[in-house]
C-alpha cells in the first residue's frame, strides 16, 4: 500500500495541509502540500483587489491635498501637479504661493504619511504571522522606544548635522532602532536558535526598559526641548526635502519586497513549525528575514514619524477580514491601506483645529480604537 495522507486543519478551517504517513518498508517521498488559503486566491481576484485599493489610494490622496491652511480646488491641484512636472522649477514658480504651498509643504507630507502607513501595516501583518500572536504590531519588540531614545538624545544634546539628506534626529532614532534590533536578536538566540516566545519576551522587557529611559531624559531637558520630545513621541509628520524622500521610498520599498517573498512561507507558518518544517519551510530562516526586516523598517519609519500607534496593529486585522488569511493578498492589501489610512488621519491632525495641529498618533487611536471594536463585535470576535 502507497503513502496514507494525514490532514492538518487550522483554526476556522481555513487550511488544509496534507502530510503523508509512511508504510513500513516503503521509501519516503517529500511532502507535497498546496499554498494556504491557493485555492481561493484567483489571479484575478489578487488583481481586482489590489487595483480597488491602489485606486482608492490615489483618490483620498487627491483628497487630501486639497485641504490645509489654504483651500485648493482639484482642477488646481491637478494643474500646478502638471506644470511642476512638465516644466519642473519653472513651471513650478509660475503657479506663486500656492504651488509652493502644494508641491513642497503638502505633497510631500501626504506622501509621507502613505509610505509610513503602508510599512507600519505590512509589518503588523508579518509580527503577526511571526508571533502568532493577534496583537502583535510593530512596537512589540522594542524597537519604537529604542528609536525614541535615539531621537531623545538627539534633543537633549542639541545635535545638528545632515547625512543622505536628513538631519541628526531622524539618524539618531534610526541608530536607537537598530541598537535594540541587536540587543533583542542576541537575548532570543542565546541557544543558537530563535525562540518566538523567547523573542517575544525580550522585546516587551527591551521596550520597558528603554521607555524608562526614554522618561527620564524627557524630564531632564529644558521645558522647551521637552515639549518637542513629547510631540515627537505623540507623532508627527515632517517630510523631509525631496532628495531624503527618494532614499527613504526606496529603502522601506526593498524592505517591503523582501516581506512580499515571505508570503507562502508564513501562510505555513501560521499552521506551527512543525507543520511548516514539514513542507519544507525553513523556519529559522524565515523567522530571522522576517524579524530583521520588520525591526529595520519599524526603526527607519520611526526615525522619520516618531510614535504613530494602531496601525501596525488594526489594519492587518481589517484587512484579514476583508480580504482572507492568505499573506500573498493580505500584505499587500494592508499596505495599501495602510497608507491610505495614514493619509485620511493625518489630514484631519492637520486640519480639524487649524492652525493647531493635533499629533497625527491621538488621531490613529481615536479612529482605529472605535473601528477595531466595531469590527471586533460585528464579526462576533473572529479577529484571530
Amino acid at each position: 500500500m502507497g503513502l496514507m495522507a494525514r490532514q492538518t486543519q487550522s483554526e476556522g478551517g481555513r487550511a488544509v495541509v496534507t502530510e503523508p504517513v509512511v508504510a513500513a518498508g516503503e521509501s519516503a517521498e517529500p511532502p507535497r502540500a498546496a499554498p494556504v488559503g491557493s485555492s481561493r486566491l484567483s489571479p484575478l481576484r489578487w488583481l481586482l483587489t489590489l487595483s480597488a485599493l491602489a485606486a482608492a489610494a490615489v483618490l483620498v490622496l487627491l483628497i487630501c491635498l486639497q485641504f490645509g491652511a489654504e483651500r485648493i480646488g482639484l482642477a488646481e491641484e491637478i494643474r500646478i501637479v502638471s506644470l511642476a512636472v512638465r516644466d519642473g522649477q519653472a513651471g513650478l514658480d509660475s503657479t506663486g504661493a500656492t504651488g509652493v504651498i502644494l508641491m513642497q509643504v503638502r505633497l510631500p507630507r501626504v506622501l509621507l504619511a502613505f509610505m509610513v502607513g503602508g510599512c507600519l501595516a505590512a509589518v503588523g501583518v508579518g509580527l503577526q504571522a511571526l508571533l502568532r500572536n493577534p496583537l502583535a504590531d510593530p512596537y512589540v519588540l522594542g524597537i519604537s522606544s529604542g528609536a525614541a531614545l535615539g531621537a531623545g538624545l538627539a534633543i537633549l544634546f542639541g545635535l545638528t548635522g545632515t547625512a543622505l539628506a536628513f538631519s541628526a534626529l531622524p539618524l539618531c532614532a534610526m541608530a536607537g532602532g537598530l541598537l535594540s534590533v541587536l540587543v533583542v536578536y542576541r537575548i532570543a538566540t542565546a541557544y543558537g536558535y530563535l525562540p518566538i516566545h523567547t523573542l517575544l519576551l525580550a522585546g516587551v522587557i527591551l521596550n520597558a526598559i528603554f521607555s524608562a529611559l526614554v522618561m527620564f531624559v524627557t524630564s531632564i531637558m529644558e521645558p522647551n526641548r521637552s515639549f518637542g520630545m513629547m510631540s515627537w513621541l505623540m507623532g508627527t509628520l515632517t517630510a523631509p526635502d525631496y532628495p531624503a524622500m527618494l532614499v527613504l521610498a526606496g529603502y522601506l520599498l526593498a524592505g517591503l519586497l523582501v516581506l512580499f517573498r515571505q508570503a507562502a512561507s508564513l501562510n505555513l507558518l501560521t499552521l506551527g513549525e512543525e507543520s511548516a518544517r514539514a513542507l519544507g519551510v525553513e523556519v529559522e530562516a524565515v523567522k530571522k528575514t522576517v524579524f530583521f526586516t520588520s525591526a529595520l523598517l519599524t526603526g527607519a519609519v520611526v526615525s522619520v514619524s516618531g510614535m504613530i500607534g494602531f496601525v501596525g496593529m488594526v489594519i492587518p486585522h481589517a484587512m484579514r477580514l476583508l480580504t482572507g488569511a492568505d499573506h500573498r493578498l493580505l500584505l499587500p492589501a494592508s499596505a495599501l491601506m495602510g497608507g491610505l489610512y495614514l493619509m485620511a488621519a493625518d489630514t484631519i491632525a492637520r486640519t480639524l483645529l487649524a492652525p493647531t495641529e493635533i499629533p497625527v498618533g491621538v488621531v490613529t487611536a481615536l479612529a482605529g480604537g472605535p473601528f477595531f471594536i466595531y469590527l471586533l463585535t460585528s464579526r462576533k470576535g473572529r479577529l484571530a
